[in-house]
């Protein structure tokens, strides 16, 4: 199976008249998978911890939003047998916790598009801090799952700046710190010049506009660390702007 790294936006999304159907028309040219292992930037626990691994609540982590977004449902199965292999691979490198917490909005929004039917089993896990280069090791403990068939997916969003976005003018041209640091991001995964990407403090352009915190570009570094060691191509599966925000998305065959 792949890896992927998507932009999730937030929950209006679903009702976007372009994005939907792009995510759909992506899953729609991936592999059925056994089960999908999500790694959101709205879940950042230490030490690394799996949720609700039988029923799968949902989490709706958002405010200020239309009532109906508050009755969105994905009553997609859980992953136990999954949340087993979890144990196995990482509790030799590292501790794992397990909590009742379900998906929050950067797990279901995008898998709403993606696998509507909600008949994939699914298990979220935290990321255990924001450091780029433990993500990565996270990643490549991860990869064996990919051979069974378990789709990793780290959801965050290539660029965030939410302070310095005007959604009046969302149809404009993208400002130059969104368009810089998406042109840095997709030139680092073209060249796969990983080395430069995980020292994206010191490289990265505009950092202090695209990503005030850095907790939606850290997913990133989960999908690329499940598939660094094992090259395959690197398709940039969608791309453009959302509210001046780069929807920018790779998928690591």
């Amino acid at each position: 199976m792949p890896a992927l790294y998507l932009g999730h936006g937030a929950p209006p999304l679903v009702e976007d008249p372009l994005w939907p159907g792009q995510l759909a028309s992506w899953a729609e040219g991936i592999p059925s998978p056994e089960a999908i292992l999500m790694v959101s930037a709205h879940w950042e626990r230490a030490p690394v911890t799996m949720a609700a691994t039988t029923t799968v609540p949902l989490v709706y982590d958002f405010w200020g939003f239309p009532e109906r977004f508050y009755q969105l449902a994905y009553p997609s199965p859980g992953a136990p047998a999954l949340a087993g292999r979890l144990r196995e691979l990482l509790t030799p490198r590292q501790p794992i916790a397990e909590s009742r917490r379900g998906l929050d909005h950067g797990a279901f929004i995008p898998l709403m598009c993606m696998w509507p039917k909600a008949d994939v089993p699914v298990l979220q896990i935290s990321m255990p801090s924001l450091d780029a280069a433990a993500l990565l090791e996270m990643g490549r403990a991860l990869a064996p799952l990919r051979d069974e068939g378990v789709l990793i997916i780290g959801s965050g969003f290539l660029t965030h700046g939410l302070p310095f976005i005007d959604v009046t003018r969302a149809d404009d041209d993208p400002p130059s710190w969104s368009a810089e640091f998406d042109a840095w991001a997709a030139d680092c995964i073209e060249r796969r010049a990983f080395d430069e990407l995980v020292d994206y403090r010191r490289r990265a352009p505009a950092l202090e506009f695209a990503h005030p915190t850095v907790d939606h570009l850290a997913p990133l570094f989960v999908a690329l660390g499940a598939a660094i060691d094992a090259p395959g191509a690197i398709v940039t599966a969608i791309q453009g702007f959302w509210l001046n925000l780069s929807k920018r998305s790779f998928q690591f065959d």
